[in-house]
């Protein structure tokens, strides 16, 4: 038997073939049910015990010496082998690489932490609205600018209804629904006619705030948004507040915030000045709360809105607010740490 292994061995070992059906042949001849090393190990049956552990050492390097020959012409035949495994299953996955939050996003979320802890709910509204939520309601004359639409979209097929110019339209719901004392604010998207630039665009964001209570007074609100400010930008932000006229705040203000861009000393930002004008507010009008059924009498309030991406542009010192529309990669990453 030894003699026709070794005679078996020079057979395969001389092997060569270029085509997978000869391949498969050959594993047949040595290896298959009727193969000739199958039928070794069927004769081995009838080997004598002292010759057993010799014999079945040498059928078994023959049976070894079969599959290593089919490995190596697969390989050369069809570029591929059962054996050899390319795909580490112990290496790491495709890298995916981490989104962030959105700039703005992140400062909303800030200026909704700041409010909560003075007591405010959020609040929320159409984008699409109607005259009255969005003028009327708020003492605007029927000749004011904003109502022009040079200033405002306005849907064609149905004049009353246009796309909110700011977020007060959602103040006007609230005091429809609610009973004082109320203290919302008010976030959302807005829309007006203008411009595209480093320091407007058609669309931004807006929060707006209201408090309505007895007793409520300027110097309460000056208060809340210095609180405001201190919290957004460091204990070592300033404030100035400056006559303005809204229609339905008496009296009203524009507030600005000392430019961090700039530390102050002036920049193309803050045109120069070292302030930066970041909102508007005011008592509420008592026009405006009789006209959403308050008295306003018993009631006084404060109301004030400011365009989150103006906060943005000081908060991470952003010289072109375009750039929070453009979805530039470069731009976004540079968020990642501060989620």
């Amino acid at each position: 038997m030894i003699e026709k292994i070794k005679l078996l061995r020079s057979e395969i070992e001389q092997f060569k073939t270029q085509t997978e059906k000869d391949l498969e042949d050959f594993r047949i001849k040595y290896l298959g049910k009727k193969g000739l090393v199958t039928q070794l190990f069927s004769d081995f049956r009838d080997v004598p015990n002292e010759s057993k552990k010799e014999i079945g050492q040498h059928i078994n390097d023959l049976k070894n010496l079969v599959l290593n020959k089919i490995e190596e012409l697969k390989v050369s035949v069809t570029g591929t082998s059962e054996k050899r495994n390319d795909f580490d299953l112990f290496l790491p996955g495709s890298p995916l690489e981490l989104g962030s939050r959105h700039p703005i996003s992140l400062v909303r979320n800030e200026i909704f932490d700041i409010f909560k802890t003075l007591g405010f709910s959020i609040a929320n509204g159409p984008e699409i609205e109607d005259d009255w939520h969005v003028f009327s309601a708020l003492n605007f004359p029927e000749e004011h600018p904003a109502r022009d639409m040079q200033d405002t979209f306005f849907i064609e097929s149905k004049p009353d209804i246009i796309l909110r110019t700011h977020t007060s339209s959602i103040q006007v719901r609230t005091m429809e629904t609610q009973k004082p004392p109320i203290r919302v604010i008010c976030p959302g998207r807005v829309f007006r006619n203008e411009a595209i630039s480093a320091r407007a665009h058609c669309i931004f964001h807006q929060v707006e705030g209201l408090y309505i209570d007895e007793n409520v007074s300027f110097a309460d609100m000056k208060q809340t948004l210095l609180f405001f400010v201190r919290e957004m930008f460091g204990e070592n932000a300033k404030i100035r507040l400056r006559p303005s006229f809204f229609p339905f705040t008496e009296p009203s203000a524009e507030m600005d915030v000392s430019c961090n861009l700039c530390g102050g000393k002036g920049c193309s930002v803050c045109k120069y000045t070292g302030w930066l004008e970041i909102m508007g507010c005011g008592m509420v009008d008592p026009n405006v709360l009789e006209m959403n059924g308050i008295d306003s009498k018993k009631y006084t309030g404060y109301a004030f809105g400011m365009g989150i991406e103006r906060i943005a542009m000081l908060k991470f010192q952003v010289r072109d607010l375009r750039l929070y529309f453009e979805n530039d990669v470069r731009f976004l990453n540079q968020f990642k740490s501060t989620l």
